[in-house]
């Protein structure tokens, strides 16, 4: 167990602004990945979402969940070896954490487990006393990892570097398929009756750092969802206009709320507006 590591990977977040539970939860993120690449499942899977942005491209903001899809549709993958291999890895680190899967629902091809750990014991077991001291007795520490079992029938594939807990290579999409996964979900996502403001967040990062969106793995997913019919060919003109209407109908207030935990400066938000997201889709590229 490498006290030192572990204590280094947390001073990397100097901002008093981003709380305790945020930092640790992108150090256990970080060893998980690297039980599940120590244990092959980067040969069957790949790594997306927010969390693979944050992680592996930089994205200022934190994540929650870690996302994969398998690289070719499998109705019978079983998740648990693998859950396995990340709880040892795990432990390795001090980190003494529940592993479980989650029954999964028939109606969904997503797989989901659940990291779950006591954050004062973490602390004691990492060798941080004083922080123990201002923890909550009870206050735990929950990551999602879900599982898409039946991929979309177009994306690209890159091995990308991890420096933490140690340096290893995790597959991931390429940058313009992930885009386009992004926006399926800015789309689509039904988020219980909420804005999920990362969402958005993220479209803003893309279309900063000036990266296309990969057409024909955003047509291979919204074919499969049914949200286009199998003849017609997805075309910007289509996008922008599906994303104008979009931006009117969203609550930006609650689209704000929902982001603000997740950066250090929430001030940023201020300019989020119909007219800002409206401006920004001028500066879409496509590939």
């Amino acid at each position: 167990m490498n006290h030192s590591n572990i204590k280094s990977m947390l001073s990397q977040y100097p901002n008093s602004k981003i709380n305790e539970q945020t930092k640790i939860r992108e150090v256990l993120q970080q060893a998980a990945l690297l039980g599940l690449e120590r244990h092959g499942f980067f040969e069957k899977a790949a790594f997306y979402g927010g969390t693979a942005l944050r992680i592996l491209h930089g994205l200022d903001r934190f994540s929650e969940d870690l996302d994969f899809t398998l690289l070719k549709a499998d109705p019978h993958f079983n998740f648990t070896p693998f859950l396995e291999g990340v709880r040892k890895e795990l432990a390795s680190f001090g980190f003494e954490m529940e592993v479980s899967i989650k029954s999964k629902n028939i109606e969904t091809s997503v797989v989901s487990a659940f990291m779950k750990t006591n954050t004062l014991l973490l602390y004691l077991a990492i060798g941080e006393e004083k922080k123990s001291k201002s923890t909550i007795h009870n206050e735990k520490i929950q990551i999602k990892l879900e599982v898409d079992t039946d991929p979309p029938p177009y994306f690209r594939t890159e091995n990308k570097l991890v420096l933490n807990p140690l340096s290893f290579y995790i597959l991931t999409l390429h940058k313009s398929d992930l885009f386009a996964g992004k926006m399926h979900a800015i789309l689509y996502r039904a988020w219980k009756g909420r804005v999920k403001g990362r969402d958005w967040y993220d479209l803003i990062w893309y279309i900063q750092n000036k990266i296309p969106l990969g057409l024909k793995c955003l047509e291979g997913y919204m074919k499969q969802t049914g949200n286009l019919s199998h003849h017609e060919i997805l075309g910007k003109e289509h996008i922008l206009n599906m994303l104008k209407t979009k931006i009117q109908t969203i609550d930006w207030e609650s689209a704000k709320n929902d982001m603000r935990p997740f950066i250090s400066d929430p001030s940023r938000l201020d300019i989020w507006s119909p007219q800002f997201f409206e401006a920004l889709l001028k500066h879409l590229l496509v590939e």
